[in-house]
């Protein structure tokens, strides 16, 4: 099963952003599209829940959001993360106060989840366009075997496993996500 496409043509990034919205989204990262893999179980799983958990520490006390499937366009590249978190001050707003619906920004934080079958380095290479930009923390979620890679900037990643804290924005620091609970959501029975 192919679970990510390549462009074959170099195109520039006014042009990618022309072209129609694909389902799952196309990515734009050093000049070349690339097709997301489209969500299954596990990864579906805990984007929903990972997302719902942030915003419940998040939201009430206007500190962070986190979203889900959001393009944000900036330094060169238009991405979709699978969850981009944004501290409140840094959420686009309309005049109006209302929530713009481009993002021209890096996000905060970025959450990728692996899907099968998918290259890890091209989800790396995507966490570094956004580190360079600016991103203060990123994960790479791998559900098979239950490991987080963290990325922070002028950094070695780490690998953290069922017994680790999970590291979160400085403006989250009172929220602690052990692995272990994380993977914990997969589990149904």
């Amino acid at each position: 099963m192919v679970t990510s496409t390549q462009s074959t043509p170099t195109i520039s990034l006014e042009e990618f952003l022309q072209l129609p919205e694909t389902k799952p989204a196309s990515e734009y990262i050093d000049g070349q599209v690339y097709q997301k893999p489209m969500p299954q179980g596990e990864h579906s799983t805990i984007q929903t829940e990972l997302t719902s958990a942030i915003n419940r520490v998040g939201k009430p006390q206007k500190l962070a959001y986190a979203f889900t499937e959001l393009r944000c366009t900036f330094g060169g590249g238009s991405i979709v993360p699978d969850i981009a978190v944004f501290e409140w001050q840094h959420i686009p707003l309309l005049p109006n106060g209302r929530i713009a619906n481009k993002f021209e920004i890096h996000p905060d934080w970025t959450i990728e989840i692996l899907s099968p079958q998918q290259p890890p380095n091209r989800v790396i290479r995507k966490i570094s366009l956004c580190l360079k930009q600016g991103t203060k923390l990123a994960w790479l979620i791998d559900p098979e075997d239950e490991s987080v890679t963290v990325f922070q900037p002028n950094q070695l990643p780490e690998l953290k496993e069922a017994q680790d804290i999970l590291p979160v924005l400085d403006v989250l620091k009172d929220w602690q996500l052990p692995a272990a609970e994380l993977f914990g959501w997969l589990r149904f029975a």
